[in-house]
């Protein structure tokens, strides 16, 4: 089974790239399910579709042969997954003053969206139900809390659910004759604990590079490469594999009108960044399109320009760009870079990004939040792989 995720800044071809993506897999005889995780989807509307999903529930809709796509209807997912936590949240919202309406609404908090996706990828997963899951991803932000989710919960169910629960137990007969305030129930603990157990193997699912991948879509313009920047520091923090960089919407070769050749040459410069910004991980370059890309004929027609010989459900990069970790107390950087060899190695922070040079060779990282506000203290390159460290060991000063 694969999963294929496409994630980038709101408006660059997230949702064009995912239809595809799947069309080219169905077509190669691959049941392919393309699933929306914007809650703006508009997957629908890339296949040209009358009438919304919703019409449907939110269950896959049978596109054609080996094709379906998926828009999730919060409403029901709200219903069927979260019950008695909903219910709590908008009565404690109720105390406040609030009307119904309006609680109901705020209510649905950040991340419920993205675990009712999660619940259906580890459902279809177990029951082998396809071959290959194309996720369009909401914009970088909420793709951020989409991959980050296991293990927060993870870490909340292990370290404080229990002692929340068994301390409610306890209190709960007297406090409710202290305060008007409702407390949640066992009924919302236990229906948390539900939860967790059908998500029960969705990490280690999302971090198999064999399993899954995400291929960053990019346009050549600067805020929207810096945007993809940190989306590959965040996903190679998660252990998430990067397997393709999508450059697209580039001006093409045949416009020729004087108008557009600062932007191309501006394009031309950008490109070549992301050649330096992602490498090892392969760029795939998408010209702009004549006209719209609505309807299969037409996604049919881009899936030959974005894929021509590639295999779309393949792995096209396996290893990991760099890694983020932790030795006694220090964070540390590490990038594979076989082919360097023994030099000066230049460091030069600049806000959250660290630019490295060694020889010819230059590279630039952005760095996680934590890690952007110590500074460099040494690096080293040893059996191909450069190591930045940062922040003073323990007898000096503290990081």
């Amino acid at each position: 089974m694969r999963i294929i995720l496409y994630a980038g800044k709101g408006g660059v071809g997230k949702t064009t790239l995912s239809a595809v993506t799947g069309l080219a897999c169905s077509r190669r005889g691959l049941r392919t399910l393309v699933m929306s995780l914007d809650p703006a989807h508009s997957l629908s509307d890339a296949f040209d579709l009358s009438g919304s999903l919703m019409t449907h529930g939110g269950t896959p809709a049978d596109i054609e042969e080996n094709l379906w796509i998926q828009e999730l209807d919060l409403q029901r997912e709200l219903d069927e997954n979260w019950g008695e936590v909903f219910h709590y949240i908008a009565a404690l919202i109720q105390t406040t003053g609030v009307r119904d309406v309006l609680a109901d609404e705020l209510a649905i908090l950040p991340g419920m969206e993205e675990v009712a996706c999660l619940l259906h990828i580890n459902r279809y997963a177990r029951d082998e139900t396809y071959d290959v899951i194309i996720l369009d991803c909401a914009p970088t932000g909420e793709s951020m809390r989409f991959i980050s989710l296991p293990t927060s919960l993870e870490w909340y169910m292990q370290k404080l659910f229990n002692l929340e629960r068994n301390v409610l137990r306890a209190v709960r007969p007297v406090a409710k004759h202290l305060t008007s305030v409702p407390l949640p129930s066992d009924d919302y603990f236990q229906a948390l604990q539900r939860l967790y157990q059908r998500l029960e193997g969705v990490e280690a699912l999302l971090q198999d590079p064999e399993v899954t991948t995400a291929r960053l879509v990019t346009n050549p313009e600067k805020m929207v490469l810096k945007e993809t920047q940190r989306a590959f520091a965040y996903f190679q923090l998660f252990e998430l594999t990067v397997d393709a960089v999508v450059v697209n919407r580039i001006l093409p070769r045949s416009v020729r009108e004087g108008f557009f050749e600062t932007w191309r040459e501006s394009q031309d410069g950008y490109i070549a960044d992301a050649e330096t910004l992602f490498a090892p991980v392969p760029i795939w370059h998408v010209e702009l399109a004549r006209h719209e890309m609505v309807g299969r004929r037409d996604l049919a027609r881009l899936a030959g320009k974005v894929f021509k010989s590639r295999d779309p459900a393949a792995v096209h990069f396996a290893g990991r760009a760099f890694e983020f970790s932790k030795d006694d107390g220090r964070y540390v950087l590490s990038i594979r870079a076989p082919f360097l060899r023994s030099g000066e190695i230049d460091l030069l922070k600049s806000d959250d990004e660290l630019i490295l040079r060694i020889g010819s060779w230059r590279r630039f990282v952005t760095l996680p939040r934590r890690m952007a506000a110590l500074e460099p203290s040494e690096a080293t390159l040893e059996d191909g792989t450069l190591r930045v460290v940062f922040g003073e060991s323990d007898d000096g000063e503290e990081d």
